[in-house]
C-alpha cells in the first residue's frame, strides 16, 4: 500500500500590470494573462525539490528560444512567424525586425538566440535563422544585431557566418551558445544530406566556433590552419541535428541532438571529435547514431534515449542549492516526449542519475531551456496559433 498519495495543487497567481509596463508606438501592449502556477505535490526522489511552474509569457506561436536581457525582460524568437518579442512584467511587445528576410520552411525559420555578455552597453544579440541567397536558394546563417534602448527595433550589424546547408528546411539546427572564453559556439543540422556530417568542408552536422565580433573562425579551433575556410570553423563533426548546447562549470561543452528513430544523444564535446553519424549511401537512417565501425575514433554518447526517440532539444545546466539533488544536472527539454530530463553526470562525464519531474509532462512539446539569472529555468513550449508560452520553473520554497 502506498504511503503517499499523488496529488497536484493548481493555483491562480494574480498579476496586475505594474507601473512602467511595456508599451509600443500604437499604445499599451496587452498584458499576458494571469500566470497559472502548478505546484508538484507528488512524491519525489530523495533530495529532489517540488517544482512550481508559472506561465511567464503567453500568446506565442512556436516560440523557439528565450534569453534574459536584464531588468526582468526577456527576448523571444518565434520560428515559423520569424517574429521577435520583448516581454516584461506588464506584457510583451513585438520588436521591429525584418521577418520577411528570414527563410521559413519545415524545421527552419527564426531559431536560436544568444545575448552578448556586454549587452547592457553594446546592445548586441545574435540569431540563427534561415536566409535567402543573393543568387537564389537558401541557407542557414548567424547574424549579429543591436536592440535599441527603447526595446522597439532590431538593427542588423552583420552576417557573421552563412552557408550552413539546407534543403527542404529539415534538420536546420541551429543552437547558439557564447562560451566562457568568448567563442560563439554553433550547433548545426546535417540538412538531411548523408555526406555532410563527416565532410569537414561542410558546415552541416557539426559544432562550429567563431569570433562573435568579426565572424572569423575561432583561433583555437582544431582545423584553424586548413586550406578550406569552412573547415577552419569546425569544432566537432559527425552530428545529425544539434538542438542544444550547454557549458558545465568545469568548462566542458555539451551538445544535445535528435536521433533517427532511436538514440537521441547528449554528447560531451572534445575538440576535433567525431561523433559517428554517417548515413550513407543516400540518407540511410537505419545506421547507428554513433557508428564505431568508421575509421578513426568515434566518441560515444554520454546519454542516449534508446528506441524510440524523445526528440530532445534545448538544454542548460542547473545550479544552486535550492535545486537540491538536481544541482549541477543538465536539464534537457523534449518535444515528442513532452518533458524535461534532469541528467546528472560525474566529473568524467558518466551518467549517474536521471530525474524526470512529472509536473513538466503536462505542458506539451518543450523546446528550449535557459537558466535565468536567479537560478530559475525558462522553458519554451512549442505550440502554434498563439498557444505557445515561456514557462518559469523554480523549486518550491
Amino acid at each position: 500500500m502506498r504511503s503517499l498519495t499523488l496529488g497536484v495543487l493548481l493555483a491562480l497567481v494574480s498579476a496586475a500590470a505594474p507601473a512602467g509596463a511595456l508599451t509600443s508606438s500604437s499604445g499599451p501592449v496587452a498584458a499576458t494573462a494571469a500566470p497559472t502556477a502548478v505546484v508538484a505535490q507528488e512524491p519525489t526522489r530523495a533530495g529532489v525539490p517540488r517544482l512550481v511552474v508559472t506561465k511567464r509569457v503567453t500568446g506565442l506561436s512556436n516560440p523557439w528560444d528565450v534569453k534574459p536581457i536584464g531588468a526582468g525582460r526577456l527576448l523571444i524568437t518565434e520560428r515559423d512567424t520569424a517574429r521577435l518579442f520583448v516581454a516584461g512584467k506588464g506584457g510583451k511587445r513585438r520588436v521591429a525586425f525584418p521577418s520577411d528576410s528570414v527563410w521559413v520552411a519545415g524545421e527552419t525559420g527564426l531559431m536560436s538566440l544568444e545575448v552578448d555578455p556586454g549587452f547592457s552597453k553594446n546592445r548586441r544579440f545574435y540569431t540563427c535563422s534561415g536566409g535567402f541567397l543573393a543568387g537564389g536558394g537558401h541557407d542557414v546563417r548567424i547574424n549579429a544585431w543591436t536592440l535599441n534602448k527603447a526595446l522597439t527595433r532590431a538593427t542588423l550589424v552583420k552576417k557573421l557566418l552563412g552557408g550552413l546547408p539546407t534543403t527542404t528546411g529539415r534538420h536546420g539546427g541551429c543552437r547558439l551558445l557564447i562560451a566562457r572564453n568568448g567563442a560563439l559556439v554553433v550547433g548545426t543540422g546535417d540538412a538531411a544530406v548523408g555526406t555532410n556530417p563527416r565532410d569537414l568542408t561542410s558546415l552541416g552536422g557539426k559544432t562550429l566556433r567563431l569570433d562573435r565580433r568579426t565572424g572569423a573562425p575561432w583561433p583555437a579551433n582544431p582545423y584553424i590552419s586548413a586550406d578550406n575556410r569552412r573547415q577552419r570553423y569546425v569544432h566537432t563533426y559527425g552530428h545529425r541535428n544539434v538542438q542544444g548546447l550547454a557549458q558545465r562549470r568545469d568548462g566542458t561543452l555539451w551538445s544535445v541532438e535528435h536521433g533517427s528513430y532511436r538514440d537521441d544523444e547528449v554528447n560531451r564535446l572534445v575538440d576535433g571529435g567525431d561523433y559517428g553519424w554517417n548515413p550513407v549511401p543516400g540518407y540511410d537512417e537505419s545506421v547507428p547514431m554513433t557508428d564505431q565501425s568508421l575509421p578513426g575514433k568515434q566518441y560515444g554518447a554520454a546519454w542516449r534515449s534508446g528506441d524510440p526517440t524523445l526528440a530532445t532539444s534545448g538544454a542548460s545546466f542547473v545550479y544552486g542549492t535550492k535545486w537540491g539533488a538536481l544541482d549541477g544536472a543538465l536539464a534537457v527539454a523534449a518535444l515528442k516526449a513532452t518533458r524535461v530530463l534532469f541528467l546528472t553526470f560525474d566529473a568524467r562525464g558518466k551518467l549517474v542519475r536521471k530525474d524526470v519531474p512529472k509536473i513538466l509532462e503536462r505542458f506539451g512539446r518543450l523546446r528550449s531551456v535557459t537558466l535565468a539569472p536567479n537560478g530559475d529555468l525558462l522553458v519554451t513550449t512549442d505550440t502554434d496559433s498563439g498557444g505557445g508560452a515561456v514557462l518559469r520553473v523554480r523549486p518550491a520554497s
